[in-house]
């Protein structure tokens, strides 16, 4: 086992498959605009099955509710650097739940397994 790299906050954005921002799905804004923010990573996992606000139960096991999975925006970062990044969500989530919880980053590293690295675009790890 490595050693850990660090205290970290890690924000979740949970929301629904088919929320958009200016018709292209909201969680690949997310995405991107945390690229263009430097922040670490960011990554979008799709729920099976989940409720949210409504109480409606979204499921993929449903064709007429299989729409609008649950979508979850992972990010992980320092934490100053997630907070900064907090203002734009407030512009683009408008119904979900934004979660943030402190976290231990055990390791980081580029494709070559190289902690310390920058990526192509000159940014650098935790």
């Amino acid at each position: 086992m490595t050693r850990p790299t660090g205290r970290a906050l890690r924000l979740t954005v949970f929301i629904g498959e088919s929320d958009t921002w200016h018709h292209k799905p909201l969680y690949s804004e997310i995405v991107h605009r945390a690229h263009t923010a430097g922040l670490a990573g960011a990554s979008v996992f799709r729920g099976i099955e989940g409720f949210g606000a409504s109480s409606l139960i979204h499921t993929s096991r449903l064709l007429s509710l299989s729409e609008d999975l649950p979508i979850a925006v992972v990010i992980v970062d320092a934490e100053p650097r997630v907070r900064a990044f907090l203002p734009q969500l407030d512009e683009l989530v408008t119904e979900g739940l934004v979660t943030l919880d402190d976290c231990e980053v055990i390791r980081y590293s580029g494709r070559d397994g190289t902690p310390g690295t920058t990526d192509t675009k000159g940014k650098k790890p935790l």
